[in-house]
């Protein structure tokens, strides 16, 4: 990392960082200084091409959830991500080399997991992020701006899987007939929830967008589920983007590239318990049509990603990173298994929901 002294100084602190964490997309450190700890974080510009718009979203969030968190006399430095403004009262720091920096305080005494040990551990998760809504329910989510735009709409992720069907430029098509098939033969459900977002069945929200369980920090002590972590791609959506895509992740028997598909299925007992925690914290705020959507939403968002994994490995691999040729491939054909898995499981994950919702 360069100039690390200068950016430090920015923010007031002169210390030494060190590296930090498992993140894909951001670089990020940990900096140990005599008035705390902090967490400092050089923002991936590749990705998050507008980090002005990025950190607004971000400050507008977190302060507003700071507030709603002292109404509930809770600890916004524990209960969210809290930014460190720089000596210029700026929420990121600029180097000359074009970097830009920003910092968090850090939230002592957590864990993070990469997946679910047990279904207790994903009803933890799942309670967060009904929490993250239900904090946000009044924030007003068309203030924000798309950091990427059409991130969750399905019909477009269509039209671009078709795309790349139709120019097969890596000519890669005629191996992968039976995936185009089952993709283009579901497009059916496509428009579920970008159509009633646009026919006003369903409310715009703010919505997380990355409901995957190392995304949440646990208490050490306890294990209960405390913050919400990486409000990069925080957007206005609907909150069946994020209750889907924690299923499809945490749900799911295997990893996302699983060989065996034979290993790969919608796990129930797991998709009871992130029902279960959602609707817990979002009474009185969720609507009856989200409810009634719930459990299609996993479903729609993996079939989302299969379409582009597929359509990644049909243009040969130029967006997701891979190690391996076929990576992109298998990622795809797990998506689908969950898909087609969660097809002939509905009419169980739709009992799940109705009976958990007459408990709340």
């Amino acid at each position: 990392m360069s100039n690390v002294k200068d950016i430090l100084k920015r923010f007031n602190i002169d210390n030494a960082a060190r590296a930090y964490g498992d993140g894909h997309i951001n670089d990020t450190y940990l900096i140990e200084a005599s008035s705390g700890k902090y967490i400092l974080q050089k923002i991936n510009t590749a990705v998050f091409n507008n980090p002005y718009e990025l950190m607004r979203n971000i400050e507008r969030v977190a302060s507003f959830m700071a507030e709603e968190i002292k109404k509930e006399g809770g600890d916004p430095r524990r209960e969210t991500l809290m930014l460190v403004k720089t000596a210029d009262g700026e929420n990121l720091a600029r180097t000359e080399d074009g970097g830009f920096y920003r910092m968090y305080y850090f939230v002592e005494d957590t864990v993070t997991y990469q997946a679910a040990e047990r279904p207790e551990q994903f009803y933890n998760a799942a309670k967060a992020f009904g929490v993250f809504q239900k904090r946000l329910a009044e924030f007003p989510a068309d203030m924000l701006s798309e950091i990427i735009p059409d991130f969750h709409n399905t019909v477009k992720r269509f039209a671009d899987f078709s795309e790349a069907v139709d120019k097969d430029i890596m000519g890669r098509a005629g191996g992968v007939l039976p995936e185009i098939e089952f993709a283009l033969s579901r497009e059916n459900i496509k428009n579920i929830i970008t159509g009633a977002i646009d026919r006003g069945e369903i409310p715009l929200r703010v919505t997380h967008n990355d409901t995957k369980l190392n995304n949440v920090l646990f208490d050490k002590k306890t294990d209960e589920a405390i913050c919400v972590v990486d409000l990069d791609t925080v957007m206005p959506g609907s909150l069946l983007y994020d209750f889907g895509d924690g299923i499809r992740y945490g749900a799911s028997s295997a990893a996302e590239d699983e060989k065996d598909l034979t290993k790969v299925f919608c796990r129930l007992d797991y998709f009871e318990a992130f029902a279960k925690g959602f609707l817990e914290e979002l009474g009185g705020v969720i609507t009856e049509k989200e409810i009634s959507l719930m459990p299609v939403s996993g479903q729609i968002i993996a079939y989302e990603l299969g379409m582009r994994f597929l359509g990644d490995y049909l243009n040969g691999d130029v967006y997701f990173k891979t190690h391996y040729p076929a990576q992109n491939l298998d990622r795809a054909r797990t998506q689908f298994k969950l898909v087609s898995d969660m097809e002939s499981k509905m009419s169980e994950m739709k009992d799940i929901v109705n009976r958990l919702t007459k408990q709340n």
